[in-house]
């Protein structure tokens, strides 16, 4: 039985008239992949765009001409009180980036004269969440890198996958994307090749995560391997690339066995990555550099440094930070 995201997907790639509101988000759609947007941006920019055509839908909104100030108004209210199939609501940053998607939508009708102006300019969209997901123990990470069955093919670039989601704190579409010339052992790197902003870059592997890939290539892709002609590092079952998806119900199967309850999946490597590295004595700029971001700001977002070891620096960094005998006998502070 289909979902709701599947039946919105479906209402919109079903034909419908040239003036129709589903025909223009289609053209916008395919507008999208003229400028090389990732595949996961474009799939994230079609579910909203489903969802908003649906809701205009079960409104009798049938044209974009027809979609006011007050109806995507509305349309926030709608998500903000939306509910999953498991009760819970839509994460903000959610909201955020279907508001956002709606309104992106609507400028490029703009450029294209089928609507006078845009509808959703000017809404005030809900401040973005920075619930920063908690990352892993060491002990945590090496029980879940101890789980995959090291016996068996799967098993084995399993666990070269998490070793080096480890090592890098790469995205998962980085991971999938990977093949076998983009590892150089003798540097110790990894080259990730068309990343978030469609922008190249080298990351440091280290030998941990080298060793098992090499492994892996060794024992487990020939045995994996169908067709030669797939350069691709990491293989599913049937001889073709992992996909993000595959890999993140990987991860999450990995993470229920260990019994751990913490949110996300191939993200939160990444998230522990970084913080392990800052807490650690990492600058936050190198750190910055490895994760691909463009501004610091994002790299923050990762991280979280604790106030008892910035208390630390400051004692140790600052020249007023302590008080000389002198000044203690002066302020009569105990020692």
């Amino acid at each position: 039985m289909a979902g709701p995201r599947t039946e919105r997907l479906q209402a919109l790639l079903a034909p419908s008239p040239p003036d129709s509101l589903a025909a223009w988000i289609r053209r916008y759609l395919q507008h999208l992949e003229t400028l090389h947007r990732s595949v996961a941006d474009q799939r994230t920019r079609r579910s909203r765009l489903a969802h908003f055509h649906a809701w205009c839908a079960e409104r009798g909104i049938e044209r974009p001409q027809a979609v006011t100030h007050a109806h995507v108004q509305r349309f926030q209210r709608y998500l903000f009180l939306y509910r999953k199939a498991n009760g819970a609501p839509m994460a903000i940053n959610g909201q955020r980036i279907a508001l956002f998607t709606v309104e992106m939508f609507f400028r490029w009708l703009v450029r294209q004269r089928v609507v006078p102006s845009n509808p959703a300019a000017d809404l005030e969209l809900p401040k973005r969440s920075d619930d920063l997901r908690e990352p892993l123990t060491l002990e945590e990470m090496e029980s879940v890198l101890a789980l995959p069955d090291l016996d068996t093919p799967d098993g084995l670039r399993d666990r070269a996958c998490l070793e080096l989601f480890y090592a890098t704190g790469i995205r998962r579409t980085e991971l999938a994307n990977l093949i076998l010339s983009d590892i150089d052992r003798e540097r110790g790197t990894l080259h990730v090749r068309l990343g978030k902003g469609k922008k190249d870059r080298f990351v440091p592997v280290g030998e941990r995560a080298l060793a098992w890939i090499a492994k892996y290539e060794r024992e487990a892709r020939p045995e994996l391997l169908s067709d030669p002609s797939v350069k691709h590092l990491f293989l599913n079952q049937y001889g073709q690339p992992l996909s993000p998806d595959g890999l993140s119900w990987r991860v999450r199967d990995y993470f229920q066995q260990a019994g751990i309850a913490k949110r996300g999946a191939c993200h939160l490597f990444r998230h522990t990555m970084a913080t392990a590295m800052l807490d650690n004595g990492a600058d936050i700029r190198h750190v910055q550099e490895i994760l691909g971001h463009g501004q610091i700001t994002s790299t923050q977002r990762y991280t979280h440094v604790s106030i008892a070891r910035l208390k630390a620096v400051h004692a140790a960094t600052h020249p007023a930070a302590n008080l000389n005998r002198h000044e203690r006998e002066a302020l009569d502070v105990d020692d």
